[in-house]
């Protein structure tokens, strides 16, 4: 070493003095400042990872939160849409509700009316016999007695004599049903005579219904299905019209 100009005592306590702040520098400084390098590395590197998870779960809460949203819209929606419906199904039942019963308010009145007009012309129905007998009796220029009177008046209004329905002798008919009409209401054992006879004529599963026109003015008509069996007042009166043209 001395050859190359260089002192090797010197150059040993150099050395020695190397080392020793080498072996300082790595205890005191080198080391420290690798470990807060490292746990400032693992630091930033928590805080990305952390942020990474904040912004997945972030993401996942804004996902959720959407999903929650479209749920409860749809929800809502179908709410409304069902509250919709059962309000237009009350509007519906009220309108029907209300339409039965105007519609049975009319029946009812219509059935209350005819009943009362014909309570009306039954009560009217003594009333027109006394003009009907008087008058018959002026014509005849004769008294009839009770009994006599009685018969002319229940012939004259149920069509009945001597228990027959007249109009019916002699005819023949078929149907479900029939309708018969009189002047004035029919006394209930007038109704049941008409009504065996009718049912004789057209079985005895139909039905009988009777209603009161006082336009016919006396006799009975009597329909089953298209067939009509006039004997009333005004048909012998329109029939003796026509004869005498």
């Amino acid at each position: 070493m001395e050859a190359l100009g260089i002192n090797g005592g010197y150059f040993l306590v150099q050395l020695v003095n190397f080392l020793i702040i080498l072996i300082v520098l790595r205890a005191w400084v080198y080391t420290p400042v690798l470990g807060m390098l490292e746990k400032r590395r693992a630091t930033i590197a928590k805080g990305l990872e952390d942020a990474r998870v904040a912004s997945d779960a972030r993401a996942n809460a804004e996902q959720e939160a959407a999903k929650i949203i479209a749920e409860s819209q749809a929800k809502a929606s179908q709410m409304v849409k069902e509250a919709s419906e059962r309000a237009e199904n009350a509007t519906r039942d009220i309108r029907a509700a209300a339409e039965a019963d105007a519609v049975k308010i009319r029946e009812n009145a219509a059935v209350e009316a005819q009943q009362e007009r014909n309570r009306i012309l039954g009560d009217l129905r003594g009333q027109v016999a006394a003009l009907a007998i008087a008058a018959t009796q002026k014509l005849l220029n004769e008294s009839l007695d009770e009994k006599r009177q009685r018969s002319l008046l229940e012939e004259f209004f149920s069509g009945i004599k001597a228990g027959k329905v007249t109009v019916l002798e002699g005819t023949a008919m078929s149907g479900a049903s029939a309708e018969v009409t009189s002047a004035l209401p029919l006394t209930d054992s007038e109704q049941n005579a008409v009504k065996r006879d009718v049912l004789a004529k057209v079985g005895g599963d139909a039905t009988v219904a009777f209603r009161v026109d006082p336009t016919i003015l006396g006799g009975l008509v009597v329909r089953v299905g298209d067939k009509v069996i006039d004997g009333s007042v005004a048909g012998q009166l329109a029939n003796l019209r026509e004869t005498l043209r």
